[in-house]
């Protein structure tokens, strides 16, 4: 019960800042009747209520994973913050490759089954992105380019 009140004040309190720089939205002379304040401010104004839900009627407080599984969404997270920053520098396959590979282990712990689904997820996805969807992915760095 603690946790979901904690996360309702935070949830509160995001939200009334969020309304008071909705506020700050300079108008001009030519806007719709409604204006640009009123949709920022109604998104606020409903994150505020659920936040108000989650402080006044919290659920039952929850089985927390463990410590191991807590480390391994960590690792998830950082992998998929540098697989964002790879993406210009390396291409797409390359990084693609690696991340899928990283996160295919982590489900299951089967090295060779780890290495394929990687290899195969990149050269999929970069088809389906590059030709089905008209992405203009480059699939490997500059450099190899010459």
């Amino acid at each position: 019960m603690r946790s979901d009140r904690v996360l309702g004040l935070v949830v509160i309190l995001v939200a009334l800042a969020y309304i008071a720089s909705a506020t700050q939205i300079q108008v001009s002379f030519l806007s719709d009747p409604v204006g640009p304040k009123t949709f920022p401010i109604l998104i606020g104004a409903a994150a505020a209520l659920a936040g108000g839900v989650m402080v006044f009627r919290p659920d039952e407080e929850p089985d927390w994973p463990a410590l191991a599984t807590l480390g391994a969404l960590g690792i998830s997270v950082a992998v998929m913050v540098v697989y964002a920053y790879s993406l210009k520098p390396f291409g797409f396959l390359i990084p693609t490759t690696i991340t899928a590979g990283i996160l295919s282990y982590q489900i299951s712990q089967r090295p060779l089954f780890s290495v394929i689904t990687g290899i195969g997820l990149s050269i999929g996805l970069f088809f389906i992105f590059r030709f089905a969807l008209g992405l203009g992915l480059v699939p490997f760095p500059k450099a190899f380019y010459g």
